[in-house]
């Protein structure tokens, strides 16, 4: 009698579902998938949970697989030789092979003050406290959200266009990511619903107070609510665990996504460092290297050899409001293209990016095996041979 193989999968995101709907394909793979909520979080709603226009959830029974054992709980440790994973509520879970996906967050702020009076967006539950301190704030108080990236341009055109006075603070340049063309239509998008950006390298936060965020250059910012969306850090499970990581946190591995330490765990999502050359976080990459996990474990259980990954990026798209959008096409090396869609156009390809987001997942939980992705087969074996190059390079 033929044994069934279980598979974990630790993180029920937009990685971990995809890779537990596409383990299924085989009939003796026990799925199970451990997360700390009940329900599936859309991150790319988070900044419409604080505005009200989204709740961020799905239940897990519209994108998990029929049969995928899903296990409210979260991991505190993954002992290797005995291939178990401790659970906070007590007990442990046993695996064949793990797939690590636990995803990531917001950086914890060194900056002072910033952890005492400035709120997180990152999680369901600091965007629903986010979301209750705006409701007990009167619309006219100045609030500032910290960070140039997506999710902070997203927060403040969201807030903004509820008619609240708001300042986004950069840090550096506007949407980094953007070419300098739709860098310069984002602008106009927040100056048409009064956002104050402010930007250039003095625009560094240097402390947060109870009622302003101070700036490099001396300047002090008035805010009642301050957001804090700068930063990026990932679960520090793997190296509590004894598992290699890279500087962030996040798990090492080969190109086919399995650990550096251990054959049998297989990393995806944010929280993975193939090759320490980590993919851009966004939900599209999430998707693919869940994808790519499945298919490596796969592979090891049919004794084939997993495959390298292979991603390209077609595109990063950011909303500024219910009413616009600016949808980024990008090279295949995910650096931005000259050519941009933006206004009512930008705002429908942003909508239905989202929406495909949590589709890829019930699509690939009705039939597994179905999800496939651009490649790219040429930036990334160049990025790894220049990698090889400067390791290897005598130092002078």
């Amino acid at each position: 009698m033929r044994k069934n193989i279980d598979v974990v999968v630790i993180g029920g995101g937009y990685a971990g579902v995809m890779a537990a709907n596409r383990s299924t394909q085989r009939e003796d793979v026990t799925v199970t998938v451990i997360n700390p909520r009940a329900a599936f979080v859309p991150r790319l709603r988070l900044h419409q949970l604080v505005g009200g226009t989204h709740d961020a959830v799905v239940d897990y029974t519209e994108v998990l697989a029929e049969g995928v054992r899903l296990v409210v709980d979260s991991a505190t440790r993954i002992d290797t030789a005995r291939r178990s994973v401790t659970l906070a509520e007590g007990g442990s879970i046993g695996y064949d092979f793990l797939i690590y996906a636990v995803g990531s967050g917001s950086a914890g702020p060194r900056v002072p003050g910033a952890a005492e009076f400035a709120y997180p967006i990152a999680t369901l539950e600091a965007a629903q406290q986010l979301r209750s301190v705006l409701y007990d704030t009167p619309m006219p108080a100045a609030v500032t959200v910290v960070g140039g990236g997506p999710t902070g341009i997203e927060t403040a055109a969201e807030l903004a266009e509820q008619g609240r006075t708001v300042t986004l603070v950069c840090g550096g340049v506007l949407g980094p990511y953007l070419h300098y063309r739709a860098r310069r239509t984002a602008r106009k998008y927040l100056a048409e619903l009064g956002v104050s950006v402010l930007e250039g390298p003095d625009t560094s936060v240097t402390a947060v107070t109870r009622e302003a965020v101070e700036l490099a250059d001396g300047h002090a910012v008035a805010s009642q609510v301050t957001i804090w969306t700068a930063g990026f850090g990932v679960p520090d499970l793997a190296a509590h665990s004894g598992l290699r990581t890279d500087a962030a946190g996040r798990l090492l591995t080969d190109e086919t996504l399995t650990s550096l330490d251990d054959e049998r765990i297989v990393a995806a999502g944010d929280s993975s460092a193939p090759s320490d050359l980590p993919f851009r976080m966004s939900a599209y990459a999430a998707g693919c290297l869940g994808a790519h996990a499945a298919d490596t474990v796969l592979s090891r259980i049919a004794g084939d050899q997993p495959a390298p990954i292979d991603l390209s990026f077609p595109a990063m798209c950011i909303s500024f409001g219910r009413r616009t959008g600016i949808f980024q096409l990008a090279h295949k090396d995910d650096t931005a293209m000259r050519l941009y869609f933006s206004g009512l156009v930008g705002k429908k390809l942003k909508e239905l990016s989202c929406a495909a987001s949590v589709e890829h997942l019930v699509t690939e939980a009705r039939k597994p095996g179905s999800h496939s992705w651009p490649k790219d087969g040429k930036h990334r074996p160049a990025l790894l041979r220049a990698q090889r190059v400067d390791v290897t390079a005598p130092v002078a």
